[in-house]
C-alpha cells in the first residue's frame, strides 16, 4: 500500500509537469501511466489479478482525494464524470483506470478459461466494459480544455480495446480496421513527439502487428502466415496472440505433413505414422533457423524452450505407441526381439534432437556467463557471475552427451560414439577450466595449477583424434582458443601464487619442498618456496663455482712444409771469401 501511494504520487507530479500542453491545456500521458503501472504491479509476470487489485486501490485514492465519492458506506449513489466537471487531469485518470480495471479483469479470466470454458462469457462482458470506458474516456477528452495529444491518444487507446473486443468476436475485418487505427495514430505521435516517448509508441505498434497479420489470414491474405510464423519464432505476439498463432501453425503444418511419410537419419530411413512427430520434424528447420538468426539472448532462450517444450510432447506420444506396440509383441511369437524397430529408432531420433538442442541451449548460456564473467563488475553489492554457475552448466551438458551413447539402435555406429567421446572431452576441458578457476578465486594455487595441466591433457587429446573426425568440430568450442587462455592463466596464477606472502606463509611444512638449488637453475618447475619472499632470497649462487676452461692454444706452421724460399748461396759464398784479411780490415776501419 505505501508503495502504491508513492507511485500515485510520483504519477500526480508527472500529471502537474508533464499533462500540460504548451496553449495550458489538460494533458494526460496515457500509454506512459499504463505501462509504467503494469510492469511495476504483476505485468512483467503475467499477474492480472495483482494488477486488477492495484487498479481498485487506486481508483478509492483517486476518488477520495477529488472527493468523487459513491455515496456512503451505506448507500452506493452512482456517479458519472462530465466534460463540465474536468478542470483537473485526476478526471482523466480515474476514467482511465476503470478501464484498466475491466481489461486485467478480462485478462486474468482469459487465463482461467483454459481449464474452465464458461469464464469466457464472463471474459468477454469484462472486455466489453473496458471498451465503453474507453470510450468514454475519448468523449471527455473532446473538450477544448483538453489538449491535441491527449485526444490522439485516447482514440488510439479506444481503438486497441475495441479491436480486442472485436478479435475475440472473431469479427476479423471490424478488428483489423480498428487496429489499422491505432496504429496509424501512435504512428504518427511516434514520429512528432521525443525519442522517449516514441519508444513507448513503437512497441505498441510492435504488440497490435501479429493482432493486424492474424486478421489479415482469416479475411483470406494467405501471405500473412509467413509472417505470423516469423513473428511467433521471434518471440512476438504474446497475451492474447500467443494460443492463436500456435493453433494457426500448427494447422499449417499438419497440412503439410500430409505429405511427409519417412525420416532419414544415420543411414537408416524410417517411416513417421505419428501425426504429432509430422508436425514437429517440419517445424524443426524452421525453430532452428531462427535460433541461428536471433541476435538477443533472451529471444533465444525463448525458442530453445519452446523447440524443448514441443520435442518433449513429441515424445511422450512416440512412447505411448511404443507401450502399444510392446504389448503386441508379447502376444505374437516373433523372433525379432533382438532388432530394433522402426518406432524405437525414431524415439531415439527424437531423444538425440532434445539431447542436441540441450547441449545447444546450455552452451549458449556458458557462451553468455563467460562474457559477463570477464566483464568488471559494475555494482559491488549484486552479486554477478561466478565459475561456479558455469560448471554446472556443464556439468548438464556432460550428463546429456552421457544419454546421448546410450541410445538405442546406436550401441555399434562407431563414428557416432566417438563423435560423442570427442565431444565429450571438449567439454570436459571446459568444465576443468572453470573448476580451476574456482580454485583461483579461493587462493588454492596447486590445485588450480594441477587441473589446469589436467584442461591441456583434454585439449591435447582432442587435437589428436579431431584428425580423423573433422566435421564434428564444426559446432564445438575452438580447444586452441582454450590452450592459450589455460597458457596465460598459467604464468598468472604461478606469479600471484609467489606474490602471495599470507598464503605461502600458510603453506604446511610437508608441503614445503626444502631445496637449496637457486632460483636460476630451476625456472622450469614451479612450486611454492616461502623463501623468495623474504629478505634473502635464493636466486642465485654466489660467488659462483669455478668453471673450467681450455688453456692458451699452441698454434702450428702447417704452410711452413710447402714455402719454397730463395736460394742464399751467393750471400753466403761473399762471406766467405774475405777469410782473416777481411776481419783485420774492419777492426781497424780500413774496408770502411
Amino acid at each position: 500500500m505505501a508503495a502504491d501511494k508513492q507511485n500515485d504520487t510520483k504519477v500526480s507530479s508527472l500529471d502537474e509537469n508533464k499533462n500540460k500542453s504548451a496553449d495550458g491545456g489538460i494533458g494526460l500521458e496515457i500509454l506512459q501511466i499504463i505501462k509504467e503501472s503494469q510492469q511495476q504491479h504483476g505485468l512483467r509476470h503475467g499477474d492480472y489479478q495483482r494488477y486488477r487489485g492495484y487498479c481498485s486501490r487506486r481508483l478509492r485514492r483517486l476518488r477520495k482525494t477529488l472527493g468523487f465519492k459513491m455515496g456512503n458506506r451505506h448507500k452506493f449513489v452512482g456517479k458519472k464524470i462530465t466534460v463540465e466537471m474536468i478542470s483537473d487531469s485526476r478526471y482523466l485518470l480515474l476514467v482511465l483506470m476503470e478501464a484498466e480495471r475491466a481489461w486485467s479483469y478480462a485478462m486474468q479470466l482469459k487465463q482461467e478459461a483454459n481449464t474452465e470454458p464458461r469464464k469466457r462469457f464472463h471474459l468477454m462482458a469484462r472486455l466489453r466494459k473496458a471498451a465503453k470506458h474507453s470510450e468514454r474516456l475519448e468523449k471527455l477528452c473532446e473538450s477544448p480544455r483538453v489538449d491535441a495529444k491527449t485526444k490522439l491518444e485516447a482514440q488510439a487507446y479506444t481503438a486497441y480495446l475495441t479491436g480486442m473486443v472485436e478479435f475475440e468476436l472473431q469479427e476479423w475485418k471490424l478488428a483489423m480496421e480498428a487496429f489499422n487505427k491505432c496504429k496509424t495514430i501512435y504512428e504518427k505521435l511516434a514520429s512528432a513527439f521525443t525519442e522517449e516517448l516514441a519508444v513507448l509508441y513503437r512497441q505498441r505498434v510492435d504488440e497490435i502487428s501479429p493482432n493486424i497479420r492474424y486478421c489479415a489470414y482469416n479475411i483470406g491474405d494467405q501471405n500473412a502466415i509467413n509472417d505470423l510464423m516469423q513473428m511467433r519464432l521471434t518471440g512476438g505476439g504474446g497475451g492474447m496472440m500467443a494460443e492463436k498463432l500456435e493453433a494457426l501453425i500448427t494447422q499449417a503444418r499438419t497440412k503439410q505433413a500430409a505429405t511427409m511419410s519417412e525420416v532419414e537419419w544415420r543411414g537408416r530411413s524410417v517411416p513417421v505414422k505419428i501425426d504429432k512427430a509430422r508436425v514437429f520434424l517440419l517445424g524443426l528447420a524452421d525453430n532452428e533457423a531462427a535460433i541461428a538468426q536471433t541476435a538477443s539472448e533472451e529471444t533465444k532462450e525463448h525458442l530453445y524452450e519452446t523447440l524443448l517444450a514441443e520435442c518433449r510432447d513429441t515424445i511422450q506420444a512416440v512412447r505411448e505407441e511404443l507401450k502399444s506396440e510392446a504389448k503386441q509383441r508379447e502376444r505374437s511369437s516373433d523372433g525379432d526381439s533382438g532388432k530394433v524397430s522402426n518406432l524405437q529408432f525414431l524415439h531415439s531420433y527424437l531423444t538425440y534432437i532434445k539431447l542436441c538442442t540441450l547441449v545447444k541451449r546450455n552452451e549458449s548460456m556458458a557462451h553468455t556467463l563467460q562474457a559477463k564473467l570477464k566483464e568488471p563488475e559494475a555494482d559491488e553489492d549484486k552479486r554477478g557471475p561466478r565459475p561456479q554457475d558455469l560448471i554446472r552448466l556443464y556439468d548438464i551438458i556432460l550428463q546429456s552427451l552421457a544419454e546421448l551413447s546410450t541410445l538405442q539402435g546406436l550401441e555399434d555406429d562407431h563414428t557416432f560414439q566417438k563423435e560423442v567421446s570427442l565431444k565429450t572431452l571438449v567439454y570436459k576441458a571446459y568444465r576443468c577450466f572453470f573448476i580451476a578457476q574456482s580454485y583461483v578465486l579461493v587462493k588454492k594455487w596447486s590445485e588450480a595449477l594441477v587441473l589446469y595441466e589436467r584442461v591441456l591433457k583434454y585439449a591435447m587429446e582432442v587435437q589428436s583424434k579431431a584428425k580423423s573426425l573433422n566435421n564434428s568440430l564444426k559446432d564445438l568450442p575452438d580447444v586452441q582458443e582454450l590452450i592459450a587462455e589455460v597458457n596465460a592463466e598459467k604464468y598468472s596464477l604461478q606469479a600471484a601464487a609467489i606474490l602471495d606472502t599470507e598464503e605461502t606463509a600458510e603453506v604446511p611444512a610437508k608441503q614445503q619442498v626444502k631445496d637449496n638449488t637457486p632460483l636460476c637453475n630451476r625456472l622450469e618447475t614451479f612450486r611454492l618456496d616461502p623463501a623468495l619472499v623474504g629478505k634473502q632470497p635464493n636466486l642465485v649462487q654466489f660467488p659462483p663455482d669455478f668453471q673450467p676452461i681450455p688453456c692458451k692454444p699452441l698454434f702450428f706452421d702447417l704452410a711452413l712444409n710447402h714455402v719454397a724460399f730463395p736460394p742464399l748461396d751467393d750471400k753466403v759464398e761473399q762471406k766467405g771469401k774475405g777469410g782473416l784479411t777481411g776481419y783485420i780490415k774492419g777492426i781497424f776501419g780500413f774496408g770502411s
